[in-house]
């Protein structure tokens, strides 16, 4: 597991605090995601800190946001860039209870929520249409989850699936 720990200007706009006194701190993992056979049954076995990919291969790709501070810090924003040579699959776990999760096609200048829209160009009958069509998922370059409400001491994980190209 990587730890990586971000000036809180970056994850709370708005509020000030002396520069490295940051009560934000990111832990980041990787894990490869296979399908095994137990007890007659598919199950899904994690392999944590997995770094030699190969083509085809599931990894789940997490953040744990942990309060390092006293108080509860209000509206954490947490970004998470789909790896280069990988492709957005699905979300990691079931949505946590006061996160927003929203999506980026832009390498992460904009997010909104899913379903994502973008205008494409068509020619119908010799002419140029411009229609609005959904994203697929394959599409994201990013995802970025604002937590509502992180209290003093806690954490929360987020995650997506990704495939390597």
């Amino acid at each position: 597991m990587n730890r990586l720990t971000l000036p809180l200007l970056l994850a709370l706009p708005g509020l000030a605090l002396a520069q490295g006194a940051s009560p934000l701190v990111l832990d980041l993992a990787q894990s490869l995601i296979q399908t095994v056979q137990v007890d007659g049954k598919a199950t899904e076995k994690r392999t944590p800190n997995y770094t030699k990919v190969r083509p085809g291969d599931l990894l789940a790709q997490t953040v744990t946001a942990r309060n390092v501070s006293a108080r509860t810090l209000a509206n954490v924003a947490v970004k998470l860039p789909v790896p280069a040579g990988h492709v957005y699959v699905a979300p990691d776990g079931s949505a946590a209870a006061g996160v927003r999760t929203e999506y980026s096609i832009d390498g992460g200048k904009t997010f909104a929520p899913a379903p994502l829209k973008k205008k494409i160009t068509v020619t119908e009958n010799g002419k140029a249409v411009t229609r609005e069509v959904e994203v697929k998922p394959g599409e994201y370059q990013a995802v970025r989850w604002t937590i509502a409400a992180l209290p003093a001491g806690t954490e929360k994980t987020l995650g997506f699936r990704v495939q390597v190209k």
